[in-house]
């Protein structure tokens, strides 16, 4: 299924990296481009594989429209062997490149956001729910930058087409 694979990467697999897979998948969807890409993600280390995503992960994607539903996973070959993976902060990147994922296979998440003012995606894990809406506001803001970069990849004249300005609101609609 789907041309490409990007995956996106964290530490536990259960806020970050989670947002960001399914508000991707939500974006292709609007872009048209579902079909071509697969997505996935997975935590550097094992201490919640096959938990569902955190509660306040969820909470914030369903007051947004996007889809819920996660099992934890740790990296493995098929993550690192994706055509990008997507680190979400500058720890995650080494820890990639430890494993041999290439500098040309392996981004942070804010590189894809012109605007961005940090590079990490901070960890809201022992945070309130006002440092999950930071993390999404931090993800929705890549995404028009990552929605080119799959179009580049697949070989799309107009990477605008369908885009927006890339953010994403409940019932499918763009801002």
């Amino acid at each position: 299924m789907g041309e490409l694979h990007v995956t996106f990467i964290c530490t536990g697999n259960i806020c970050r990296s989670p947002m960001a897979e399914k508000i991707f998948a939500a974006h292709l969807e609007r872009a048209g481009l579902a079909d071509r890409v697969r997505v996935s993600s997975a935590g550097t280390g094992g201490w919640h594989v096959g938990d569902e995503a955190d509660e306040r992960t969820n909470a914030e994607l369903r007051a947004h429209g996007y889809p819920t539903g996660h099992a934890a996973a740790v990296i493995g070959a098929d993550h690192r062997g994706a055509d990008l993976v997507v680190a979400l902060d500058t720890g995650h990147e080494r820890e990639l490149a430890r494993m041999g994922v290439g500098s040309d296979r392996r981004r942070l998440l804010r590189s894809f956001d012109p605007l961005a003012d940090g590079r990490s995606v901070p960890d809201p894990y022992y945070g309130t729910q006002s440092d999950f809406v930071l993390v999404r506001e931090q993800i929705e803001a890549a995404m028009p930058g990552l929605l080119e970069w799959v179009r580049e990849q697949l070989g799309e004249a107009d990477s605008r087409h369908q885009a927006g300005d890339g953010r994403y609101q409940a019932g499918g609609r763009h801002a």
